[in-house]
């Protein structure tokens, strides 16, 4: 049985399903190393312009798989403290992975989001909630930090350190309104409309220029990091120069506009 489900509902459009819906499609490593491999795989695909990853059932993804988190071989030999740091390494790449994709990334997050679920969603470019979904920091709950995966670095981008603090210290849910109110989706949709609306929003940016939107996402997440407004302006200008000088869009997005049709980008 394959735990990661590859489809392409729409032209130009690839739905990653995490599809272990009865341990509610937890972190075990026969499901991350396969999503990691999909995701690299779909990254050099390049007629998919947007990638949605999902969960099956009723959850996205509930973290730490405490029942079975499966053995890989590059644990053999090693003591319990290193195999805990590799296999934190595992799921640190699969975050990773989703960031570096040239592709936007939409998570779809159908149901509850725990733990490393939580981080997985984050990790994505752009979330759209299920009025069934959920969202927790598992680790404080677990006598551990809820610190993990990248967390503790994206959420207080997303929505502010306040709100950010009080999460993940509290460890408390935040169920889809308040998320979609606090900025940790955009969105939540009732459950039967997710995968369309997701869908939709993907192939609104297959609509534009290819290398427009890689660059945009690339210095979507520069900006992130930048150290400060006048470095981060002077990459923004380079890579609007590159679009701008290395392709015809520009004149086509003009040319489309004057004569009443959807652009046709080439480049």
């Amino acid at each position: 049985m394959s735990y990661v489900l590859v489809e392409y509902p729409r032209e130009g459009i690839c739905l990653i399903t995490l599809n272990r819906p009865e341990r509610m499609n937890a972190m075990a490593f026969d499901v991350m190393v396969p999503l990691k491999e999909a995701l690299e795989e779909v990254g050099y695909n390049n007629d998919i312009r947007a990638v949605i990853v999902t969960g099956a059932g009723e959850g996205f993804c509930a973290g730490a798989d405490l029942e079975d988190p499966g053995w890989l071989d590059i644990f053999n030999g090693l003591t319990v403290p290193g195999i805990a740091r590799r296999a934190m390494r595992v799921l640190e790449d699969v975050v990773r992975t989703i960031n570096n994709l040239p592709q936007p990334v939409i998570a779809a997050v159908n149901g509850a989001a725990i733990g490393g679920g939580f981080c997985l969603a984050m990790a994505a470019d752009i979330r759209i909630a299920s009025e069934k979904a959920y969202f927790r920091p598992a680790g404080i709950n677990n006598g551990l930090t809820s610190a993990e995966l990248g967390l503790s670095y994206l959420l207080p981008r997303a929505i502010g350190t306040s709100r950010a603090f009080e999460i993940m210290l509290t460890g408390r849910d935040v169920d889809a309104l308040e998320a979609a109110d606090m900025g940790i989706v955009s969105r939540c949709v009732h459950p039967d409309q997710l995968l369309e609306e997701c869908c939709a929003m993907g192939e609104r940016i297959a609509g534009f220029s290819q290398l427009g939107v890689e660059m945009s996402k690339q210095m979507l997440w520069a900006g992130v990091d930048a150290g400060s407004l006048h470095t981060h302006m002077n990459h923004e200008g380079h890579a609007q120069l590159y679009v701008r000088m290395t392709t015809r869009n520009f004149e086509e997005a003009i040319r489309a506009r004057k004569e009443g049709r959807r652009p046709e980008y080439k480049d």
